[in-house]
């Protein structure tokens, strides 16, 4: 048996509780859920590049950083008669003070580095012209300072006042240009990677979790008990064997939807991923980065995808001070960064073809942007730079690419197939299988999204009293709404920005 297993290149199986595939934002703050709520669990946890948190979680790739609706457009849509739906806006803003109250506590129990910051207070600020633009501004401010969730936030069309907030973006600018400006103080920047890589060292500190660079899932199916039967190839030492799991989360960005498929559960039918790139100017002059904090957000061109709202972004990673503009859309058929070319023919199935057919007929305009947005050359880049940095200089900037996004598609029985955005928890009936599909917000309602794969797959533990005191502990404001509750959106919000030690 044991030169079978040579032969086959195979090892023995190996058995756990949970497998968690990717290490990132998402399957970190699972796994310390999981470890922090079942103490005795075995978990496992594999990754198939050589380091954690180095897609969709890593600070360079991730520009979106620290979205809680406070500035980004696209979370308040003008519906067809004129008014604004802030729903979804609400509904992110809460789960950012979610995000906020956890790390607080992991901070607090030393979970979390307290000497390398990973959060900073940096102001959100929304930045539109045009008559047009100006009243969508406006009426979304008066409907989203309803709530304590966003009753600090200011609004401006005072020049002068606007040049106080952001003296570089208004520097040599017409005062006659009409301009609106919101402004939200309580805005931050995340360095979701470096969150990602002190809960793993947390997790890899507790009995019973196994962490595993360099291994790629291969495959994964069903077994007759229930269980799932994972195949891993360790990269390094060139050798597959195969793991013994009763439960798994498919975590892995872009990636995760080649493994859902691989999975065969039925759920996934009729799913398709929709891959998106982007790319960054960013600033190299330190003079400049002097000038500008904030990060302000403009409104997407007409046509193109809300990940590719114009925004100049003041940036702290690791520590460091850094100017991003962008991003400017790409297009590529790899689901991630490091993936290959045929991540997306790859994944056509008889189930999802029509449905993915139907979304590229439904949205030709963004495929035709996608394509003029990745031919654009560095002027016609600069160009648009320029609109919110008349005095920006070409030489003090140059191009960083960004990581990849698969935007979710899937069957709708009215137009054959949608694309949607945002994220989406894909699970199975019995709860043994979920996996994460989709992009922004992500990583910032990372927290909540992981309660919701708790909910999805171990509704009964989640009704207990143990469990329900102990994410009470952990998330002072789990099971009540921070959007209905002014006084306890006003409390847990200070009480986690002190713990954080972010000071607007």
């Amino acid at each position: 048996m044991k030169k079978e297993q040579e032969s086959n290149n195979q090892q023995p199986n190996g058995q756990t509780d949970f497998v968690l595939i990717g290490i990132g934002i998402m399957s970190a703050t699972l796994g310390v859920f999981i470890k922090k709520l079942m103490p005795d669990a075995k978990i496992t946890i594999y990754e198939q590049l050589d380091q954690v948190a180095a897609e969709s979680s890593n600070s360079w790739n991730n520009a979106g950083t620290g979205h809680s609706a406070f500035c980004e457009l696209n979370y308040t849509p003008e519906q067809k008669d004129g008014s604004i739906n802030i729903d979804k806006a609400l509904q992110i803003a809460s789960s950012f003070e979610i995000s906020k109250q956890f790390w607080a506590y992991l901070l607090a129990q030393k979970n979390l580095p307290q000497d390398s910051p990973f959060i900073s207070a940096v102001p959100h600020m929304s930045f539109v012209w045009g008559d047009e633009n100006i009243t969508f501004l406006k009426k979304r401010y008066d409907e989203l300072t309803k709530y304590a969730l966003f009753e600090d936030m200011e609004y401006s069309e005072d020049f002068d006042e606007i040049a106080s907030w952001i003296p570089m973006m208004m520097k040599n600018r017409d005062r006659n240009e009409r301009i609106g400006v919101t402004k939200m103080k309580a805005g931050t920047d995340v360095n979701f990677d470096v969150i990602a890589e002190s809960m793993i060292e947390y997790l890899k500190s507790c009995k019973d979790v196994e962490v595993h660079l360099n291994n790629k899932i291969k495959d994964l199916a069903r077994q007759k008990d229930g269980s799932w039967k994972i195949k891993v190839k360790d990269l390094k030492r060139k050798k597959s064997k195969n793991v013994i799991s009763k439960f798994v989360f498919i975590g892995a960005g872009g990636g995760a939807f080649p493994l859902l498929q691989k999975s065969g559960i039925k759920e996934s039918k009729g799913y398709g991923g929709f891959p998106v790139s982007g790319m960054f100017l960013q600033c190299k002059n330190p003079d400049v980065l002097k000038e500008h904090q904030a990060k302000v957000y403009g409104k997407a061109a007409e046509g193109s995808p809300p990940m590719s709202m114009p925004h100049l972004d003041e940036r702290y990673i690791r520590g460091e001070k850094s100017l991003l503009f962008g991003p400017y859309a790409g297009f590529s058929t790899k689901f991630l960064k490091s993936g290959s070319k045929l991540d997306l023919p790859k994944s056509f199935r008889l189930h999802n073809i029509l449905p993915m057919l139907a979304v590229a007929r439904h949205n030709f305009g963004l495929i035709k942007y996608l394509v003029s947005q990745a031919m654009q050359s560095p002027k016609d880049r600069f160009k648009t730079l320029k609109l919110y940095f008349p005095d920006a200089k070409m030489e003090d900037w140059e191009l960083c690419v960004a990581g990849q996004r698969v935007q979710i598609m899937k069957k709708d029985e009215k137009k054959g197939g949608v694309l949607k955005l945002g994220t989406e928890i894909i699970s199975n009936s019995d709860g043994s299988l979920a996996a994460l599909l989709g992009a922004s917000p992500g990583a910032s309602t990372s927290v909540s999204i992981m309660l919701d794969v708790l909910e999805k797959c171990f509704p009964k533990e989640m009704a207990t009293s143990e469990w329900q005191d102990k994410l009470k502990e952990m998330i002072p404001s789990y099971g009540k709404s921070l959007i209905d509750d002014a006084k306890l959106c006003r409390e847990s919000r200070k009480a986690a920005d002190k713990e954080l030690n972010l000071k607007y």
